[in-house]
């Protein structure tokens, strides 16, 4: 007994890495494993290996075979890994919240290269996105994106009538109508402002009601019509109708921007230029004509003498502009002072009509849209007008509200405030006549928006040469002005 306890233990005999790798190969690669499989395998056996395999790894590596057969591609490195297998390690993954067609919602998650073709494939698939978020990609910071503030953005707007319009045509239940919708949105005041909606309308209150409470979200107008689908039965319909209406308005809306944009564009280009020149390029002949002792052209004389003095002027240049734009800024925000440059808008020489048009499309757009809900003149013409950007404009509008009430006609009240163009108002009282001013109005607001936009096309087709012209004239001003003093001295050689 003794002789056997003291007896050494038998040490084991060491193997080599590819004793190793043999060993395994035989164990782990079944003879019925796909190529793919067996080549990924090897590609954990050599990870392992090269780290001589210690006793925890080889535990842990038995125990990743005996429980899964599958490749764990993640213990792999990704050079060994085949191509197709590299592709989808590097593939986004979506997470998704979808509707069928019966109403029921599905969750999963989706492998893709960009949202939008995402979007397509499960549209179509037939069913309707309510969330569709990239794996990982969340807010920064707080936890708040962008849009956690604020006005919920136009667009956003027709998206969320788009899907409203959808939950009512599927029949749903309107509980779980908006809670389809609050799960779909974005923004996150309007998120929380669709849960408060939500309540509301399970307390017993309509639609419109609840509604009504967040006038930052839902204006007047929208409110009327919601509450014109509630009382007519159709609220799908009218949905339909004031979809339209916005698609209408967002596409007016963006024919003014694109025609604003480039001749800014080119303003703010020649100002860059003109001020390198002034601020690089002129000081730099200062010191070389500096040297010379002939007398230098008045015109020279007079721009270097601009630019030295100036120089001294910059930062308080600067400073009075800014204080100027928020003074500026502080008085157009007051009543008096948003409704006096409202009017000036109006009478300025080029614009002012471009801007009587854009302002009569919003009108009769708008009212055009309300009455065909079935809502009453005075009342449509009240919501009308706050759809009017312009006050000034909407001041004469509640003023022709007032003198309906009393009995007048709608085209003999809007033309008391000598705002809106002649022929619309002689259309209007045909329309009135006839009895048919909802389609009247729809026809003026359609004549009107091809006027627009003929204008528009006018005024950058002649803007864009004529600022190119002004600002290359003021450059090669500045450019042979500083040259003269080089062109004497040539010919006086």
């Amino acid at each position: 007994m003794g002789s056997v306890a003291s007896r050494a233990p038998r040490r084991r005999k060491p193997r080599s890495l590819s004793d190793i790798a043999d060993c395994d190969e035989a164990k782990e690669v079944r003879p019925g494993a796909r190529p793919q499989a067996r080549e990924n395998r090897r590609g954990i056996r050599w990870n392992t290996t090269l780290r001589a395999f210690s006793g925890q790894e080889r535990r842990r590596r038995s125990r990743i075979v005996r429980r899964s057969r599958k490749v764990n591609v993640g213990q792999a490195p990704r050079f060994l890994l085949s191509p197709d297998i590299r592709v989808r390690l590097t593939m986004p993954v979506f997470a998704y919240r979808v509707a069928r067609p019966d109403g029921s919602t599905l969750d999963g998650q989706i492998e893709g290269d960009e949202e939008q073709l995402v979007r397509a494939k499960l549209e179509g698939q037939g069913f309707l996105v309510f969330r569709l978020q990239r794996r990982g990609a969340g807010t920064t910071g707080l936890g708040l994106g962008w849009h956690a503030f604020g006005k919920l953005p136009l667009g956003e707007f027709l998206v969320f009538n788009q899907e409203l319009l959808a939950l009512v045509k599927a029949g749903l239940p309107v509980l779980r109508v908006w809670d389809l919708l609050i799960e779909r949105a974005n923004h996150s005041r309007f998120q929380q402002t669709l849960r408060t909606v939500r309540q509301d309308i399970r307390g017993g209150a309509s639609a419109s009601e609840a509604l009504a409470k967040h006038p930052i979200h839902f204006s007047e107008l929208y409110i009327a019509t919601i509450k014109a689908g509630e009382q007519s039965g159709n609220l799908a319909e009218v949905l339909q109708r004031f979809i339209a209406y916005l698609k209408l308005m967002i596409g007016l809306r963006q024919k003014v921007s694109k025609a604003l944009a480039y001749p800014g564009f080119l303003v703010l280009v020649g100002i860059a230029v003109i001020g390198f020149l002034l601020s690089y390029v002129v000081p730099t002949f200062v010191s070389v004509y500096a040297e010379t002792s002939k007398s230098l052209p008045f015109a020279t004389q007079l721009l270097l003498d601009l630019v030295t003095g100036g120089q001294a002027f910059v930062l308080p240049g600067l400073a009075g502009i800014v204080i100027l734009g928020l003074a500026g800024r502080m008085y157009y925000v007051t009543p008096a002072g948003r409704l006096a440059v409202d009017q000036l808008l109006l009478s300025m020489p080029i614009l002012g009509p471009i801007f009587v048009k854009h302002y009569t499309v919003q009108l009769t757009r708008t009212l055009a849209t309300i009455l065909a809900g079935g809502t009453p003149l005075v009342d449509a013409l009240s919501i009308a007008r706050g759809a009017i950007s312009n006050r000034y404009v909407s001041g004469g509008v509640a003023g022709a509200v007032d003198e309906i009430r009393e009995g007048t006609t709608l085209a003999a009240a809007l033309d008391r405030p000598k705002v809106f163009p002649k022929l619309a108002v002689e259309m209007l009282s045909v329309g009135e006549e006839t009895g048919s001013l909802p389609t009247m109005l729809h026809d003026v607001a359609e004549f009107y928006e091809g006027e627009l936009d003929l204008r528009l096309t006018q005024l950058t087709t002649w803007i864009e040469p004529a600022l190119l012209l002004i600002m290359g004239a003021l450059v090669g001003a500045i450019v042979i002005i500083m040259y003269l003093p080089v062109f004497q001295m040539a010919g006086a050689v």
